[in-house]
């Protein structure tokens, strides 16, 4: 990718509330480090036999996320796209086809702020009724290091594909 990495390094030593985000953080730059220099065409091609695994779709599917389990789950926020998503799972990978890369960009960077906010606000033991039970926001933030980890190898795949950048 770029010569110059400018993500946040996560703390090599630190409390696990430091290192949770630290990763955490980590990640999320490393979702839009893998974007930079593409164009909305290269985002929205479909590459992989689902034509839902793009670089536009993963920055919509991750934005979503981001919301979900910190605005609705941990800080009680409406779910916007409950009804859409309850008629077409993968509504937020479509609807991301639609939208520029720089405004998915700038709206999932938004939403992380918003998520860090809300996180700030709680303790790690911190419970929350979730599905007849309760979740923590150890749990929360654990689970969003795996989903964002997880589609930021997908868009490793995808970067390659378009245009043949490799890189961490």
């Amino acid at each position: 990718m770029d010569k110059i990495d400018t993500r946040p390094e996560p703390p090599y030593a630190g409390s696990e509330r430091e290192t949770l985000n630290g990763f955490l953080d980590f990640l999320r730059a490393t979702i839009r480090w893998k974007c930079r220099g593409l164009g909305d065409e290269q985002a929205r091609r479909a590459l992989l036999p689902s034509e839902l695994t793009t670089v536009a779709g993963l920055v919509g599917h991750l934005r979503y996320v981001e919301q979900y389990w910190f605005g609705v789950v941990l800080g009680g926020e409406p779910d916007e796209w409950k009804d859409t998503l309850a008629s077409d799972p993968d509504a937020e990978f479509r609807a991301a086809l639609d939208v520029p890369l720089a405004r998915l960009l700038d709206e999932y960077e938004r939403q992380c702020e918003h998520s860090r906010r809300i996180v700030e606000e709680r303790e790690l033991d911190d419970e929350v009724p979730f599905r007849g039970a309760t979740v923590s926001v150890r749990f929360v933030l654990t689970h969003l290091i795996e989903e964002t980890g997880r589609h930021a190898g997908h868009l490793d795949v995808l970067r390659e594909l378009i245009d043949g950048r490799t890189g961490e």
